[in-house]
């Protein structure tokens, strides 16, 4: 023991707060205790090395996303509210006689108050053999480099349990590239969410995809295997051979800390609350998944941030803010399959009765359980098609009364309308779960100035956590501005009061093809960078010219302006195209040539090219008629185009191969090269079910099937990932192709400035379905003039830097001083890892320090 630790030298007069636990829920926490101004002296103790992140989030760290992608703060948030967070701090006994708690290190903190929030830990099987390596569970970010690492040379991987947790494991697996098997104990998978027969609907969907289900299955023992690294031996006989085993059979409470120091622990773990979230102690609280109520705990986001939020209230005095429980509801997207569950969804009341609607030819299950009189939703299963989930969460957390034919909730043709309509919600109709926001909170943060929908959500974090909710928010969004009788000002900028869509078609139907022609019609001013770069984008995906020239030059921002990505330290960044990712061995040593010349650091991306960093503007010239000549073009990886269209080896190589998709995915990025778009655009063709090339998160996606292709569109990574939907089935090369110019055409349409066709679909009315009534049905009729305009497009394309090569007064641009060819000399590289990278200023100014002596 430190006894100087007692002293708490850093005590400022102010209560002592400690909060054990810096996950999803902890972080809450502090968030609303800040919120609060709460006046305490916070000391966070961390058992992680990582930040606060979104644990939901995780398996998109399989698919190029990195742990700040998925980040709920950072160290700014500590240093400004002056809390002290420590990590990989894990706290090892709590005194609660002297209120104080000890740590590994044997450093002693007092506390007045103190808060567990140290939610699960991963329940590992009491399976012979389950501590070996590569046998591994799902539970965090460390977790996930283990696996990553583990699957590197390995051919197959297994994951032990079939519920939320375990299916993403397998995704995970399934993106690694191995021959992905889930081995589930129950009858069907999510058996505590879903019933049998949404459970099977969900298994073919799976297995479509080419991951193995093994359910009713045992594991005894995990051995050593002959063909592989383990074998799983079952209860039943026979057994699984696997190159690593990945546990997700569930949580338990991380309660070890209040049962060594005498808090009441529920019957089937946790520690014991009230509707404070205090503990059999007063002093101490817990939230989150540690806490036990009502002989419940939860494994949901959603309980545990209202946790939090009533515990911040009583650590600030009010009394009046209770836990009363949570709505066992779930919506998500598993492997890229939609699955809901409300309530009962087994149908275990007494007396209850069951609607449902089962379409195995499109993939889709519903059923409503409802009570004796038919009045009272009493749970939902909802599998391959969510978009009746919110109207239906709302009937059953507010007890409405359903409609004289309740069935028709689910039924095909009124799935999409909405129900009692979202004016007859009652005010505490809460419609964001994720972070306890109702109805009225909405109404009220409209009428004090969130008349925009982006504005609505910062102000009451409504649709920022899980998503769920964003077609709801929308509803009461639209509604009440209607009811205000509020007019929107969608102005693009002051100096035009249209908006982005609208600028588009003033530009198409009056045939304007310069920006100078567009103000002074429709606009006032002389322009600024909000409506500048937007009209020129808005010019190119009508007419396509070449972005350079005199009219248009003046209009582009940074990276446009000289055609290639400006890094930190002022260099550019050189992207050529490799289309599908297919390269020749001359290419590629024409690449490592220019590199090698112009000392440029190399770096094979995400989307199967090679970048080239480093390069000085007065070099981009030189450089791109080296590439040029060697039969490259631009990448466009500066512009909101399309950027790659990635591909795996498809059925030239890959023995599971069904389709080409190398050939479709060249014909591809060929086609749709250098048309501009609101936002940047990603494809990606894979050739069988077994998805390598991750097209179900690209903005087009496409997968081949043995009928043809199946077309996937509106995904994205990032920082809110997104997977995309199914839009058409089974098409041959020329149905997709017609498809993908009208769902594109579409897209540059209407869509908003600097919107991805994620955000562009969420915010559509009708959503998905009322993109497949356009692009498939024509339901607008616009059908043959979005494949003209795209064929247009198409037929205009010219590559950039080979137009610019040859254009003396664009070259001018690209001198770093008007009159002087003589290099940046401030832009120094230094050499890490066998490459060059930018200079710190700490190494500028030592560089600098030497010229001089010398």
């Amino acid at each position: 023991m430190k006894p100087n630790d007692l002293s708490n030298e850093r005590f400022t007069g102010k209560p002592r707060l400690i909060v054990i636990g810096n996950g999803m829920v902890g972080q809450r926490l502090l968030e609303e205790l800040m919120q609060l101004g709460a006046r305490y002296d916070i000391t966070v103790f961390s058992g992680e090395p990582h930040l606060a992140y979104d644990r939901v989030q995780l398996s998109q760290c399989f698919n190029g996303s990195s742990p700040d992608d998925i980040k709920l703060t950072d160290e700014t948030f500590f240093h400004h509210h002056g809390i002290t967070l420590l990590h990989n701090q894990p706290v090892a006994w709590i005194d609660r006689k002297k209120q104080c708690v000890y740590t590994a290190q044997e450093s002693v903190y007092p506390y007045d108050k103190l808060v567990l929030a140290t939610g699960s830990n991963p329940f590992i099987p009491p399976i012979e053999g389950n501590d070996q390596p590569g046998c591994l569970p799902y539970r965090s970010l460390t977790d996930i480099d283990a696996i990553r690492h583990w699957a590197q040379g390995a051919r197959r991987g297994v994951v032990i349990g079939g519920g939320l947790l375990g299916l993403e494991a397998a995704r995970a697996l399934h993106s690694l590239g191995l021959d992905t098997h889930v081995v589930e104990f129950s009858g069907h998978l999510m058996a505590m969410q879903i019933d049998e027969s949404g459970g099977q609907l969900l298994r073919n969907k799976i297995e479509a995809m080419g991951i193995h289900v093994h359910t009713r299955k045992m594991t005894r023992a995990i051995s050593t295997g002959l063909s592989s690294r383990y074998r799983l031996r079952f209860a039943e006989g026979d057994f699984l051979e696997t190159d690593m085993v990945v546990f997700s059979a569930g949580i338990r409470p991380c309660d070890q800390l209040a049962r060594n120091c005498g808090l009441v622990i529920g019957e089937r773990g946790g520690i014991t609350i009230d509707a404070h979230c205090r503990s059999s102690d007063t002093n101490i609280y817990a939230i989150g998944e540690v806490a036990s109520w009502n002989g419940n705990t939860f494994g949901l986001v959603a309980p545990g941030y209202e946790m939090a939020r009533v515990c911040a209230a009583h650590l600030s005095g009010n009394d009046a803010t209770l836990f009363k429980g949570a709505t066992p509801s779930t919506k998500l997207k598993l492997l890229g399959v939609e699955v809901g569950s409300i309530g009962d969804a087994h149908g275990t009341t007494p007396n209850s009765v069951k609607c449902v609607f089962e379409d195995a030819l499109e993939g889709v299950y519903k059923k409503l359980v409802l009570d004796a009189s038919g009045k009272r939703l009493l749970g939902a299963v909802l599998v391959g098609d969510t978009s009746s989930f919110a109207i239906l969460d709302q009937y059953f957390s507010n007890a409405l009364a359903m409609p004289s034919k309740p069935a028709a909730l689910i039924s095909p043709k009124t799935a999409n309308e909405p129900g009692p309509g979202i004016d007859n919600l009652p005010d505490s109709a809460q419609i964001c779960s994720c972070n306890n926001v109702n109805k009225a909170d909405l109404c009220s943060a409209i009428a004090n100035g969130s008349t925009q929908l982006d504005d609505l959500k910062a102000s009451t974090r409504a649709a920022t956590s899980c998503g769920g909710c964003a077609t709801l928010v929308k509803q009461v969004f639209d509604s009440e501005l209607t009811r205000l009788g509020m007019t929107v000002d969608k102005s693009l900028c002051e100096h035009f009061t249209y908006s982005r869509q609208e600028i588009y078609h003033l530009v198409r139907v009056n045939g304007i093809r310069d920006f100078n022609t567009l103000i002074q019609r429709f606009g006032k001013g002389r322009g600024c960078d909000i409506c500048k770069p937007t009209v020129a984008s808005i010019l190119a995906s009508c007419w396509n010219d070449y972005i350079l020239a005199k009219e248009h030059a003046t209009l582009q921002d940074t990276n446009d302006a000289y055609l290639g990505n400006l890094q930190k330290d002022g260099t550019y960044s050189v992207v050529p195209r490799i289309p599908g990712g297919e390269i020749t061995p001359e290419k590629l040593i024409v690449i490592g040539e220019v590199a090698r010349r112009y000392k440029l650091y190399t770096k094979i991306t995400g989307g199967q090219r090679i970048d080239l960093f480093g390069a000085r503007l007065e070099q981009l010239p030189e450089i791109w008629e080296v590439l040029i000549n060697a039969g490259f073009e631009s990448g466009h990886a500066y512009g909101k185009a399309l950027r790659t269209a990635k591909s795996c080896v498809g059925s030239t190589w890959c023995r599971y191969g069904v389709q080409d998709s190398v050939s479709m995915a060249i014909r591809l990025e060929e086609r749709y090269r250098g048309i501009r778009a609101p936002h940047k655009i990603k494809m990606a063709a894979s050739g069988c079910t077994r998805e390598c090339a991750e097209a179900q998160s690209k903005d087009v996606g496409i997968i081949a099937t043995e009928n043809g292709w199946n077309l996937y569109v509106c995904g994205n990574g990032g920082m809110r990932p997104r997977h995309a939907e199914l839009l058409a089935t089974d098409l041959n090369d020329q149905e997709l192709i017609r498809t993908i110019d009208r769902f594109l055409m579409f897209y540059i349409q209407t869509a908003d400035r600097l919107q991805r066709t994620s955000t562009w679909r969420e915010n559509l009315e009708g959503g998905l379905d009322y993109i497949k009534d356009v692009v498939l049905n024509d339901s607008l009729g616009l059908a043959n003039e979005l494949e003209n305009q795209m064929q247009a497009l198409v037929d205009r394309y010219e590559c950039e830097w080979a137009a610019t090569i040859k254009d003396k007064e664009a070259l001018k641009r690209f001198r770093s001083l008007i009159n002087d060819t003589t290099p940046d000399e401030q832009i120094v590289h230094v050499i890490e890892r066998g490459q060059p990278r930018p200079a710190t200023l700490r190494e500028r100014a030592e560089k600098l320090a030497s010229t001089l002596t010398e």
